[in-house]
């Protein structure tokens, strides 16, 4: 479980050729073995597995193909992620056990039905999966890996999400074992599609492409929005964020608590969601406070809600994990389902730094927006738990590992606010959760602006506040172009525990300015970077890392692909 900072410790689908091995035992590799768990497989086998960090596993799993000569690099993809989907459901199929009596109590039993959640999830990205592999249909194959790998990074995160809010170490470690195989496996998928070039090259086929399919460009080069804007924003969703006058909008539904609208609550709203919905839901929630704890499940995609104001239009709850709950449940806000936007909405917790894991917004749902939006409160503040999410012109307040998950997010032009904590308390802006490094999630900070609060201001230097710390192992977070004040402790960052991650985390700065931007007093570590070299941050923008010239454009919200204009 992520703790408290105190004195500084811290559909199945049918594949091509048969698959009838599944690794079963956890299998982990050292280097001196990894030459000979190769040479004792076919050629084809041993270069697909050849960047996987769990090689064993690798050729475990893919030894029906080995003496395949047919096979072509589509069909090993296919193989490895439908025998990580039978290691999950099997995993799944087992935590009832493992949870057992243990359900009798309250929070236990929350966790249950989160795993449940979760990895009905996992099941779904994985599923997924398969069928845009197997879906003759797309030739594109930087827009298909790109697809893949933001579903099996949702994969990860899935299940060491159930794991890690279980409050019994006895029982986490319980699910953590049941989910090795599963989790060893899907990084060896990711690893696989990460290496999809130097496959093809080892196969050798001079094209990218699965095995005889042509290429084709999907993207409209003549549309300049293309280069200029992130692709996954539409035309028509721009229109609605970038509307200056709310009055012009037509709604879906209206939410007032005054009785003016067709709903007093977003839940009620959200009830009203149509089951053959095309194009946006769109909801407009009216100025007041509104005390209700708010889901957009799964199956609710494309809602696009907004408000008066971050700071007129309020949901907030008051649940916490020192309150009963886990860290999922605290959640007065959720998003799941895929596309939403938010603007001009406030999400705040009011637990108080008492309350510790205490989130104001959980966000899982891809392709997700946040516009002139605000959350606040103090420990667990903004959950950016999966998938791509993209966040501007924001305020997000909290103390202790306010911004957390393991997302690719870019958060831009947005202003942070360290709160103060309480007693003996440091103050951590980020807590990123990359578990494996074959997954290419990270958290972007850019052009943003990092301050205290007013109650913290007169104390910021009696109480060390940090850019973040390592929640797992391959942390990576990236602070570019943005203003960070004196409250920041010249190291800048900040242990989680002793040595944990030091070593293969990746954290960067890049054209920092401010008061606390200076670099020279920065932690030591080898995982720690200032980036000089342009391109190397470029990496970090929205383009590259979100593919956000394929979905932004059309979500409203200003933005921009590579470096702050």
């Amino acid at each position: 479980m992520k703790g408290v900072v105190v004195g500084g410790v811290s559909i199945i689908l049918v594949v091509g050729v048969c698959i009838g091995l599944i690794a079963s035992v956890a299998h982990k590799n050292s280097s001196d073995s990894e030459k000979d768990v190769l040479s004792t497989t076919s050629k084809s086998v041993a270069a697909i597995c050849a960047p996987t960090d769990f090689k064993q596993a690798c050729v475990d799993s893919l030894g029906a193909l080995a003496n395949n000569e047919s096979a072509v690099p589509k069909d090993f993809i296919q193989a490895a992620i439908h025998v990580t989907l039978q290691e999950l459901q099997a995993a799944f199929n087992k935590t009832g056990s493992i949870f057992g009596d243990a359900v009798s109590d309250k929070t236990i039993k929350m966790a249950k039905d989160d795993c449940d959640d979760l990895l009905q999830y996992a099941i779904d990205e994985l599923q997924a999966s398969l069928s845009m592999v197997g879906d003759s249909e797309l030739h594109n194959m930087q827009e298909r890996e790109a697809e893949i790998k933001n579903w099996l990074n949702a994969v990860i995160s899935f299940q060491e999400s159930c794991v890690d809010q279980v409050p019994q170490p006895q029982l986490r470690q319980q699910l953590s074992d049941g989910f090795l195989n599963a989790s060893q496996l899907t990084s060896n998928a990711l690893a696989i599609v990460n290496s999809i070039s130097q496959i093809l090259t080892a196969f050798n086929l001079t094209s990218l492409n699965f095995g005889g399919e042509s290429n084709r460009q999907l993207m409209d080069e003549s549309n300049p929005d293309d280069k200029k804007y992130p692709s996954w924003v539409s035309s028509s969703d721009r229109k609605l964020l970038g509307s200056q006058n709310n009055a012009q909008l037509t709604p879906n539904a209206v939410v007032a608590k005054d009785g003016s609208g067709q709903y007093k609550t977003i839940g009620d709203a959200l009830k009203a969601y149509p089951k053959n919905l095309q194009g946006r839901y769109v909801i407009y929630v009216k100025a007041g406070i509104y005390d209700e704890y708010i889901i957009v499940d799964k199956n609710q995609v494309n809602v696009f809600m907004y408000g008066d104001g971050p700071r007129k239009t309020m949901v907030t709850g008051k649940r916490s994990n020192r309150g009963g709950y886990t860290t999922t449940d605290t959640a007065s806000f959720s998003a799941i389902g895929d596309g939403f936007i938010a603007k001009a909405m406030g999400f705040q917790n009011t637990a108080g730094p008492e309350g510790h894991q205490a989130v104001a917004l959980r966000v899982i749902s891809d392709r997700a927006v946040f516009y002139n939006c605000r959350m606040d409160g103090y420990q667990d503040t903004l959950y950016v738990q999966a998938h791509r999410q993209f966040y501007r012109n924001c305020v997000i307040s909290g103390t202790v590992d306010f911004i957390f998950g393991d997302s690719s997010t870019i958060i831009q032009n947005s202003k942070l606010i360290v709160r103060k904590p309480m007693d003996n308390q440091q103050n951590l802006v980020t807590a990123h959760g990359r578990k494996f490094q074959q997954e290419t999630t990270g958290l972007v900070i850019q052009n943003c602006h990092i301050v205290p609060e007013q109650a913290l201001f007169p104390v910021r230097f009696k109480v060390p506040s940090y850019l973040g710390r390592p929640w797992k192992e391959y942390s990576r977070t990236v602070i570019m172009e943005s203003t960070i004040g004196d409250l920041i402790h010249p190291a800048g960052w900040l242990e989680w525990e002793g040595n944990f991650a030091l070593d293969t985390l990746y954290y960067a700065e890049y054209a920092n300015r401010g008061p606390g931007a200076a670099t020279n007093g920065r932690v030591k570590w080898k995982g720690y970077k200032v980036i000089t070299n342009r391109n190397e941050a470029l990496l970090f923008t929205a383009g590259p890392f979100l593919q956000g010239q394929t979905w932004l454009a059309g979500s409203g919200a200003p933005f921009f692909l590579g470096f702050r204009q």
